[in-house]
């Protein structure tokens, strides 16, 4: 939901004229995909990053604001947290420019950022959620001053009716009651966009299911929360519940939650912005003046401001997108499962490994999600959430294997087949794809380095919790800037 919202108050009227735009533009997006008016020809690649402001001591630094200000590039926008920030990476082809270029492209704009942001006292750091974080620390003050995030935290409560409730079981135990969203600013990820045609759309968005497990298994990177050893992606838990509209009995009447993997393998993407009118009431009701059937009716494209608003506030870890560029409509898919870092090299290989392993899926005869029911797709993701690289996945034709056996056996050499396909050679897939060969071998990602670390600190030094996951955060930022994958980052 990344459009700029005033702050107001919601009548009944302004809830009716929503639903009934919220149906005149579906009935224009079928109208649309019925015309084949959709750009087909430039498959394109997009990269999000959000991304925590951390002081000198690695405390979170509540200044996104003036940090942005110094920034002064529109690349960049503000998060729901104070102490949070985005950028977003212009798309392009994902062979164009050469195997540095992305990389380049990235680390240039991400180093000028924090050399930005060491102006106003905080530096940027690559990782799902901020150990240092304190619960204190995700209060109503620490919400960001967009109006439109006030909006949405008034909306999330108004339809919940009471606190929410977050609890996460791991090494240790979490239980606690939040009085705003800001908890959800904790969860800090990498968003992978893939354009495709609209005929397409439904196999890439299984395929991407079908591994979101697999993903997150391999580049888990989020287990501390307010102190506590939690889940090795404890991103995934807590945003489930941070955002959840829906009290005990709500829940226990079957009412979808908004943040959703989804209940069924669709045939289109029509099928996913069908579910969003018919399952989820709005949060922000807010219409634009433009009228989709007449803006057909004149040969133009319609925005559909109503649907992407609501879609941006259903929040699936593979989210459609519709979007509209140089007058041309395209839809794309949104991965949302993986935790931000912890450096540019190992998001570049969990990137090719996403597009290369679902491009080969969709290839496939007989595509995966035709021998793997979905209820176990979605398994494989808290599976994987909870037990990191270390999780047991199930694979059909394998069964429950290791993730990194799976991804060694079984799904790298399809990865390297999917990028071929895509026009990348092997000089160039080699050390992307090589990181994630190295990281199964090693049995290490981001969450094991981190808790690690602070095992080791919090022996050698008998400083107590918080000190370890500072000073741990501390050396985390100096790997970071390194770029060293890290599976080669040491525990000293």
């Amino acid at each position: 939901m990344g459009r700029d919202v005033p702050a107001m108050v919601f009548t009944r009227e302004d809830r009716r004229r929503y639903r009934t735009k919220m149906q005149q533009c579906l009935d224009a997006l079928a109208q649309l995909l019925r015309d084949d008016r959709f750009e087909t020809g430039r498959p394109q690649v997009g990269l999000e990053i959000e991304l925590n402001l951390v002081d000198a001591d690695g405390e979170p630094a509540m200044c996104n604001s003036d940090a942005l200000e110094a920034i002064a590039d529109p690349a960049w926008s503000t998060e729901l947290g104070r102490f949070n920030l985005e950028i977003n990476i212009p798309p392009r082809g994902l062979t164009a420019g050469g195997p540095d270029s992305w990389e380049a492209e990235i680390r240039a704009a991400l180093n000028h950022a924090d050399d930005r942001a060491r102006s106003v006292g905080a530096r940027l750091a690559m990782i799902g959620i901020l150990p240092t974080l304190r619960q204190q620390d995700v209060g109503e003050a620490s919400l960001s001053e967009n109006p439109r995030y006030r909006l949405l935290n008034d909306q999330v409560f108004a339809a919940r009716g009471e606190d929410l409730r977050i609890e996460v079981d791991g090494v240790d135990r979490l239980r606690t009651y939040a009085d705003t969203i800001t908890p959800e600013a904790a969860c800090t990820s990498t968003q992978f966009h893939l354009q495709v045609a609209p005929e397409e759309f439904a196999a890439y968005w299984n395929a991407a299911q079908a591994i979101a497990g697999v993903q997150v298994a391999l580049a888990a990177n989020s287990p501390f929360l307010f102190g506590k050893e939690l889940w090795h992606e404890s991103r995934i838990p807590l945003f489930e519940q941070a955002t959840d509209t829906r009290p005990e009995e709500i829940k226990a009447q079957g009412v979808r939650p908004r943040v959703w993997f989804g209940e069924r393998w669709i045939t289109s993407v029509f099928d996913l912005f069908e579910e969003n009118l018919r399952y989820f009431p709005a949060l922000l009701p807010l219409c634009d003046d433009q009228d989709p059937a007449q803006t057909l009716d004149r040969g133009d494209v319609p925005d559909l401001g109503e649907l992407t608003l609501h879609n941006g506030t259903i929040y699936r870890w593979n989210r459609p997108v519709y979007a509209v560029a140089n007058d041309v409509p395209h839809v794309r898919v949104e991965n949302r499962v993986l935790p931000a870092g912890p450096t540019v090299a190992d998001t570049l290989a969990n990137g090719a490994f996403y597009y290369g392993l679902t491009r080969a899926l969709v290839e496939e005869e007989r595509p995966v999600w035709t021998r793997m029911s979905f209820s176990a797709a979605e398994e494989n993701l808290h599976t994987a959430a909870r037990h990191g690289i270390e999780a047991l996945l199930y694979w059909p034709g394998t069964g429950e294997v290791p993730a990194a056996e799976l991804v060694l056996r079984r799904l790298l050499p399809l990865a390297h087949r999917g990028l071929e396909l895509s026009g990348m050679d092997a000089a160039w897939r080699e050390p992307l794809l090589g990181v994630i060969e190295q990281r199964c071998v090693t049995g290490r990602n981001g969450a094991v380095w981190q808790k690690e670390m602070v095992h080791h600190l919090d022996a050698a030094n008998r400083a107590g919790r918080h000190e370890a996951l500072r000073r741990m955060t501390q050396q985390y930022l100096e790997y970071m800037h390194l770029n060293a994958p890290v599976h080669t980052w040491p525990v000293e």
